[in-house]
């Protein structure tokens, strides 16, 4: 039986869509699919491309979180699954020169070899490469499957 789902794409806010969509693409190389800007030009949403999934983001200024009763958006992990994370990560680095310091990918129990960075909208975007089927998880935790 089809669960009727075709896919899952982040809509990230950002104070700045414009600055966002610039950084996003010159930093993780993420390819711009269409942009919609309002009259003095600033982007006000944008979709990118990510390998075969899509990226939203949108630009909205503190009014629009006052209005919801919050301060700001709450942030987001998003995970973007590559075949070679020391080479995104080499690249990345040396994108973000001197903006930023990042910590170099580690292995992790789950069998993944993973690094993190945080955008300037303060999302988080976990790089991670399949190392193994392995799991190496600590004394006392367990892996429980499903069928799917």
């Amino acid at each position: 039986m089809s669960s009727g789902y075709r896919g899952l794409a982040p809509y990230l806010y950002y104070a700045d869509a414009t600055a966002a969509l610039a950084w996003l693409t010159r930093v993780f190389g993420f390819t711009e699919e269409v942009r919609f800007c309002d009259a003095a030009g600033e982007v006000f949403q944008a979709t990118l491309r990510v390998g075969d999934a899509k990226v939203q983001i949108a630009g909205v200024g503190a009014d629009y979180w006052q209005a919801k009763g919050v301060d700001g958006p709450v942030g987001q992990l998003n995970i973007v699954y590559v075949d070679d994370v020391d080479e995104h990560f080499g690249r990345i680095e040396a994108a973000l020169g001197d903006e930023g310091e990042l910590d170099p990918p580690q292995d992790q129990p789950y069998g993944a070899r993973v690094f993190t960075v945080a955008d300037l909208g303060g999302n988080s975007w976990t790089f991670w490469q399949q190392t193994s089927e392995t799991v190496e998880l600590p004394p006392g935790w367990q892996a429980i499957r499903t069928d799917g």
